[in-house]
């Protein structure tokens, strides 16, 4: 059973600090805090560690704290769908792009592929599967080419080895 007491101990993650840094966002907007208070708050949001740092930070303003979930609320609450990350759906669609037009597309693939696996990881959203199998098509087109050069070189080698020379 979770106590008030405990939970203000419990470590914050960077999910509930950008929960708050959201909800800091708002308050702005709305007028609740001068730039000055924004960012001192802004500032105290990324050095909290805990629920309790977390609370402190907006405890003044009129919402109720964002890192506050009831175990009544967790249970009512609706999760919403992470979106696909755009990077993603870049990176694979340059991956199958490679069919039409060639290694144009490989070295887009690979950087979207490489920058939405990262994107990911830290903001949750949906996608690391495109994002890899972009990634997996334009290093395949990578090493694909290695190997069609080195064959090239081979037979070319190995013409030039057999023909008399006048």
């Amino acid at each position: 059973m979770d106590l008030p007491g405990e939970r203000g101990k419990m470590r914050a993650a960077d999910g509930d600090r950008d929960r708050v840094v959201g909800f800091l966002s708002t308050a702005y907007t709305e007028g609740r805090l001068s730039k000055d208070e924004y960012d001192a708050r802004l500032e105290s949001v990324l050095s909290a560690r805990t629920y309790a740092d977390l609370d402190r930070v907006v405890a003044d303003l009129p919402v109720a704290p964002a890192t506050v979930v009831t175990p009544a609320a967790k249970t009512a609450a609706v999760t919403p769908v992470a979106k696909i990350n755009g990077l993603a759906i870049a990176s694979f669609t340059c991956g199958l792009a490679q069919v039409a037009f060639g290694p144009l597309a490989t070295i887009p693939a690979i950087v979207c592929g490489h920058m939405a696996r990262s994107q990911i990881r830290r903001t949750g959203e949906q996608g690391a599967g495109l994002a890899l199998a972009g990634l997996i098509l334009g290093w395949a087109a990578v090493i694909l080419g290695i190997v069609v050069i080195v064959v090239g070189l081979a037979i070319s080698i190995g013409m030039h080895g057999t023909m008399p020379m006048h």
